[in-house]
């Protein structure tokens, strides 16, 4: 029997990008309910004080209901906004109800930018990363621009960060039974769908 070679990370994320984009608008509306089911009441996500969000693009998984119920709890909430220079760093900015947002390089809505409104990712309570794939083991693909990983790059010179809690969200098809890690890559404390925890 011939033995296939598993996908490269490259080939992976297409597959896995494609899958998400194929869902139907109802198929992402429902996603989204489930989304908020599974995690509106969950214990970490009601402790956090301080929480990042991301707006959905790409057939992303939609977290705008829990981003409103978090600022209807009164709690702080933030978006990722990307940096003019350099062109590789994020930064987590406050978001309130009803701000104008503007489109970044990548076309994906950002508060303009105020660093009076900025928070350093340590002191962020809770961040809910999106991603490509993922695995039942705290693996992440992401989009490949690798954000997040050097936002959260700091984690690896402390022997137990506390903060933030890292939980990626995503649809069930986008998980497979193993990603291949890099050193670089963040692990993540769970992943949440529409139907379940890893």
């Amino acid at each position: 029997m011939k033995q296939t070679n598993p996908p490269s990370r490259a080939q992976l994320r297409r597959q896995l990008r494609a899958a998400r984009r194929a869902l139907s608008r109802s198929q992402q509306q429902s996603a989204a309910r489930g989304l908020y089911r599974q995690l509106a009441q969950h214990p970490m996500f009601r402790r956090a004080r301080h929480i990042a969000f991301y707006l959905p693009s790409d057939g992303e998984i939609d977290p705008r209901p829990l981003l409103r119920a978090a600022q209807r709890r009164g709690k702080a909430t933030y978006l990722p906004v990307l940096s003019t220079w350099p062109k590789t760093k994020m930064v987590f900015q406050r978001v309130r109800a009803g701000e104008r947002l503007r489109l970044n390089r990548f076309k994906i809505a950002e508060p303009r930018v105020n660093r009076h409104q900025q928070r350093k990712v340590w002191a962020l309570d809770l961040i809910l990363l999106p991603l490509v794939g993922f695995d039942p083991h705290g693996g992440r693909l992401g989009m490949g621009g690798g954000f997040y990983d050097r936002c959260l790059a700091y984690r690896a010179l402390r022997t137990q960060p506390q903060k933030p809690q890292l939980v990626g969200v995503a649809h069930e098809c986008q998980k497979v039974e193993k990603l291949a890690m890099s050193s670089w890559d963040v692990a993540l404390a769970a992943t949440v769908t529409e139907r379940a925890w890893y």
